[in-house]
């Protein structure tokens, strides 16, 4: 593929040949990337700093194309002797996906959060996105044209999150990382995309088990598409932006949101029709109908 000419054949969803990194890649949404990646072939390199969550990547992917390095990519010493290490045994590096982020259980009323509980934040959702991505740079121009930046934000960016005005402020920024890196790696054929996911069912947010059992009747109401999200979804969406698929797609952001933002606070209420009104899930009056 070159710069001026664009693809001249059909795409090819294959990654043979291709290095990928991916943090936090132990569990949830990073171990569905890695085992999707490694079925199309590419070399897959997962950061773990969680050694159980390490050591059961391995076990379970059971791959000889798959790397498991444990470090804490919020130590940026860390992060240096990893890329270096990289840099010696793969050299080069052709997709990143900066998958670490954790809303680290800290809700509440803004005024109510710590300057200890913005860096916090700070570092688990923004700062290492910098410092990885910086470390990187320069094997995926070693990589060549075609490289890519794979950031995972989140659909609170895009939306008001009570009591998570910091996480949020966090994701969004991301996206506007995104964006202005975007332009500037252009030229290197290196693009750069974010993904946002809405609420998945994941270890670190288990969220089935969260529902009470009298609201778990509304789930498929919730969303236009009837369910929380997957970490096969989001794999999806990593495996597009990873590949020729969207070789002319640079400084986006897929909303992996089963639709909620194009609903807009609408819900399905039982009857079938949209309501924006909340359900009441036990007692009270019926929804009111909108339009």
């Amino acid at each position: 593929m070159g710069l001026e000419t664009g693809m001249s054949e059909a795409p090819s969803i294959r990654m043979d040949g291709k290095v990928a990194l991916i943090t936090g890649g132990g569990a949830g949404i990073g171990k569905s990337i890695a085992q999707a990646f490694l079925a199309l072939g590419a070399k897959v390199i997962a950061i773990e700093s969680d050694f159980s969550r390490a050591q059961g990547l391995i076990k379970e992917l059971s791959s000889d194309l798959l790397e498991v390095i444990e470090a804490d990519v919020r130590d940026e010493n860390a992060v240096a002797s990893t890329i270096f290490q990289i840099s010696k045994s793969a050299g080069k590096i052709d997709v990143l996906v900066n998958n670490v982020g954790d809303f680290l259980g800290k809700t509440g009323n803004f005024e109510s959060f710590t300057a200890l509980q913005w860096d916090e934040l700070y570092q688990t959702n923004l700062r290492h996105v910098f410092v990885v991505t910086e470390a990187v740079l320069p094997l995926m121009r070693k990589a060549g044209a075609g490289a890519s930046v794979i950031n995972l934000s989140s659909i609170e960016g895009f939306r008001g999150m009570p009591h998570g005005a910091v996480y949020a402020a966090f994701k969004l920024a991301v996206v506007g990382f995104t964006k202005s890196l975007a332009l500037e790696l252009g030229r290197d054929g290196i693009r750069v995309n974010a993904i946002a996911p809405d609420t998945t069912e994941t270890p670190q947010v288990a969220i089935s088990t969260l529902i009470p059992e009298e609201n778990k009747e509304h789930i498929a109401r919730w969303w236009p598409l009837g369910r929380f999200g997957a970490p096969g979804d989001a794999a999806g969406c990593a495996v597009f932006l990873a590949t020729d698929l969207s070789a002319w797609i640079t400084g986006t952001t897929i909303h992996l949101d089963g639709g909620a933002l194009a609903a807009c606070g609408f819900y399905r209420a039982p009857d079938g029709t949209w309501t924006n009104k909340p359900v009441i899930a036990r007692g009270g009056t019926q929804p009111a109908k909108s339009g």
